[in-house]
């Protein structure tokens, strides 16, 4: 049911932190209109032990549904992400208290900001948790194997679609500092649950994406 899952979204963001009690029907009223749905009832359902991956599962077979997205991998990848961002503080507010944490310690900073990046589905939990790895001891010493499972391969449609979409330099990389807030497409991934921490090295403005460094 739609607004069971809508319901249940949205005290997900509460419960982490990311989205303020305060924004609840705003934030609502973001995911209805993805939806395109005009009307809501707050309807009961349990909110304990709540699974980000089983709500967004549930949101995206009812879009597929209803039409507004393709049923396959690539799409609703670019929609659960749009889903997230109705949860996300705007980037100013992210770079705000970040840097307040910062004043506490730089551990403190990071944690805050590896914490977000996860609970903004920007880091997928639930998908890297599935990757395999395992060791190899060889004689230059122990070898890390990994294969990678957090980015699933796309399905033929969305392949043959991105063919066929004209093609952008916009972004110029998957790291560079346009991508906060990007809608994404199927040859490009959306980033519009992400958020990046402005700082300057040498008179250069860099930001921080969660794990390496991007060049203005």
């Amino acid at each position: 049911m739609l607004y069971d899952a809508i319901k249940k979204l949205v005290q997900y963001g509460i419960n982490t932190g990311i989205t303020p009690e305060s924004e609840r029907i705003y934030t609502t009223n973001l995911l209805l209109d993805l939806f395109h749905e005009d009307n809501y009832e707050d309807v009961d359902c349990d909110l304990n032990n709540l699974v980000l991956e089983d709500i967004l599962a549930e949101l995206l077979d009812i879009a597929a549904e209803r039409g507004i997205i393709e049923n396959s991998i690539g799409y609703r990848d670019l929609f659960d992400t749009k889903l997230m961002n109705t949860l996300m503080p705007r980037p100013s507010q992210i770079q705000q208290t970040f840097w307040e944490k910062y004043k506490v310690s730089p551990e403190t900073a990071t944690d805050y900001y590896y914490k977000l990046s996860q609970d903004s589905d920007y880091i997928r939990r639930y998908r890297i948790a599935k990757d395999r790895k395992w060791t190899v001891d060889t004689k230059y010493g122990t070898l890390d194997i990994t294969i990678n499972l957090s980015k699933p391969e796309k399905d033929p449609k969305a392949i043959a679609a991105a063919g066929k979409a004209k093609s952008s330099s916009y972004p110029k990389c998957q790291l560079c500092m346009e991508n906060e807030g990007y809608a994404g497409r199927l040859d490009h991934p959306a980033r519009e649950n992400h958020r990046i921490i402005p700082i300057t090295i040498q008179d250069n403005p860099w930001g921080i994406p969660v794990l390496p460094l991007c060049i203005l």
